[in-house]
């Protein structure tokens, strides 16, 4: 990130989707899904925001809607893997930061994507940033479905789990219906700011057991000894986009704001 606050936003937007076909493509207010997550990339004040995907026809919505895209390889097993090669291809230098912002949240608030990248770049020490919110009920707590972070004094992550992290002991041995006041419990949000010479390099890292095991790519670079610095946020973002159900629930989002408008 240059002096000036500069940072870029990629957007990984693999075609195949089991659950929900040509998923970047379906159509939300009268634009294909992808475009209107770069929408709100542009609006976060990025320098420049590209998509990166595996696909020409999302890659000529893209453009066709005046956006940025980049060609990349098919065999990609994760959206950081796809970054990291459009990274490549554009030829970032070691000092930018770059925020990866998923193809599948076109009701992403602008805001949160300027604050993870503020974030790293305020953390000199970390090599990654992201976000969470507070939980505030003892069933999100308790879902494995719900990713949880732990943090230190400075806002670095300690870990990340599926498990209930910090576990209150002696409030739960009487009671797991409700949490007891001041538990510091955050739910992760999935969005990342990298520096792009990390970036690089953590394509090349050894998967780690714990990684594996709590399915949380995150923990590769925790394992191997790096920073990640979380930036708190009080409210949660609206959902992405998984399954039918969630995409006819944002289309109903946009055509509310469309009319109130």
């Amino acid at each position: 990130m240059t002096r000036s606050g500069a940072f870029l936003v990629i957007i990984p937007a693999r075609y195949a989707s089991s659950r929900l076909h040509a998923k970047p493509l379906a159509d939300i207010a009268g634009k294909p899904m992808v475009v209107r997550v770069a929408e709100r990339a542009r609006a976060s004040g990025a320098k420049a925001v590209w998509v990166a995907t595996d696909n020409r026809s999302v890659f000529d919505a893209v453009e066709f809607h005046g956006h940025q895209a980049i060609m990349t390889r098919t065999d990609h097993a994760t959206g950081t893997d796809r970054i990291a090669e459009a990274a490549q291809q554009l030829g970032l230098a070691d000092s930018d930061i770059l925020v990866n912002v998923q193809g599948d949240e076109p009701l992403i608030a602008p805001e949160l994507i300027r604050e993870v990248a503020q974030s790293l770049a305020e953390h000199g020490d970390a090599s990654i940033a992201t976000a969470c919110h507070p939980i505030t009920d003892a069933a999100s707590l308790l879902n494995p479905n719900v990713v949880k972070v732990v943090l230190d004094h400075s806002g670095h992550a300690l870990y990340f789990s599926r498990a209930p992290i910090p576990w209150p002991r002696d409030s739960f041995a009487l009671n797991q219906s409700a949490l007891p006041v001041g538990l510091p419990s955050y739910r992760h949000i999935g969005i990342y700011a990298y520096r792009v010479g990390f970036l690089r390099l953590f394509t090349r890292l050894e998967p780690a057991a714990i990684e594996s095991f709590e399915a949380l790519e995150q923990l590769r670079a925790l394992a191997h000894g790096h920073r990640i610095a979380v930036a708190v946020t009080e409210h949660a973002p609206d959902a992405g986009v998984d399954t039918a159900d969630d995409l006819e629930r944002v289309r109903k989002s946009f055509a509310k704001a469309l009319v109130s408008d």
